[in-house]
C-alpha cells in the first residue's frame, strides 16, 4: 500500500471513530424522558442551543419516523436502540413555527390514541 493510501485509509477511520463518537454522544440516555430545545437572540439573529441541534440529528438520522399527528405539528419516533416511542412537538405556539422542538418520551398507550399505528412496533 502506498504512503498516499494509507494516509487517506487513516483519516477515514478517523472520520468514522468521530462520526460513531457522535452518534454515541447524541444516542438518547435510559434516564431521559424530555429534550426542550431553546433558542437565543444573538447579533446574528435567532439562534439555537444545542438541544435543538441534538433534536434535529436524532430525528433525521437517529431515530425511526413512525408517523405525524393529525395536525401535522407533532411527530412520533421510535429510538431503535432501546424501542422507545419520542414525540417531537413545539410548546411555544406564541413564536413563529411553533418555537424550538422538543421531544418527550410517551407510552405506547399514548402513542396508538394519538397516531395510527401498525398493530406491533
Amino acid at each position: 500500500m502506498s504512503t498516499n493510501s494509507s494516509l487517506k485509509a487513516t483519516a477515514l477511520r478517523r472520520r468514522l471513530n468521530s462520526n460513531v463518537m457522535r452518534h454515541v454522544e447524541l444516542a438518547l440516555r435510559p434516564s431521559e424522558t424530555v429534550l426542550t430545545g431553546e433558542w437565543f437572540v444573538s447579533a446574528d439573529g435567532v439562534v439555537a442551543d444545542e438541544t435543538c441541534k441534538r433534536i434535529e440529528v436524532l430525528t433525521a438520522s437517529v431515530l425511526k419516523h413512525l408517523g405525524n399527528d393529525m395536525s401535522g405539528w407533532e411527530s412520533l419516533f421510535q429510538d431503535p436502540a432501546d424501542g422507545r416511542l419520542w414525540e417531537l412537538y413545539y410548546s411555544k405556539g406564541e413564536m413563529h413555527g411553533g418555537g424550538p422542538p422538543s421531544l418527550r418520551n410517551i407510552t405506547e398507550l399514548q402513542a396508538r390514541s394519538k397516531y395510527k399505528l401498525p398493530a406491533t412496533l
